[in-house]
């Protein structure tokens, strides 16, 4: 697909239905990764649907949908969710934009969207006076970090995870 079929408009609540379908694709492919670190519930589309209409209301939150023109009406490939978070003393971080939530189908994948939807929520954020933007983005995901990159992100924190509680080694 041509970068220029792809245009991204903030969502609406009609919108939610498609979003959803996409942040549940989202939640599989990291769940399929790495079962232990990230959740997968039940109807996790209805939750999605649920809490991304919660965040259409928020003055704090972007949703942005990502659409290509079909013969019938424009058809959302995908969708980016940020925020605009206080200072974290847990994380040493203070006040900023994060983008939450990044998702291209797959069909619609290395055509522009994503690249779209980034360039469009971190105008967004900015409009919305964030100092600065954080992600994160799954360690084996190289296209989205080289996405990142080519935008002027840089790593600075690694999580890592442990199952197990508090034991340690025998």
């Amino acid at each position: 697909m041509s970068e220029k079929a792809f245009a991204v408009r903030p969502a609406e609540p009609g919108d939610l239905p498609a979003v959803s379908k996409l942040a549940g694709e989202l939640v599989r492919m990291h769940h399929a990764v790495d079962p232990l670190r990230f959740l997968l519930v039940d109807r996790v589309e209805e939750g999605y649907a649920w809490w991304l209409s919660r965040q259409l209301a928020s003055k704090d939150a972007v949703v942005l949908v990502a659409t290509v023109a079909t013969t019938e009406r424009p058809t959302i490939v995908g969708y980016a969710y940020g925020t605009i978070e206080p200072r974290d003393w847990n994380m040493l971080l203070d006040e900023h934009g994060a983008v939450q939530d990044i998702f291209v189908a797959e069909s619609a994948r290395r055509g522009g969207a994503g690249g779209k939807l980034l360039d469009a929520m971190l105008r967004a954020l900015a409009a919305k006076g964030a100092p600065r933007v954080v992600l994160s983005t799954m360690v084996g995901n190289e296209s989205a970090q080289r996405l990142f990159r080519s935008r002027g992100f840089r790593p600075t924190m690694l999580e890592m995870t442990r199952e197990g509680g508090a034991s340690g080694p025998g």
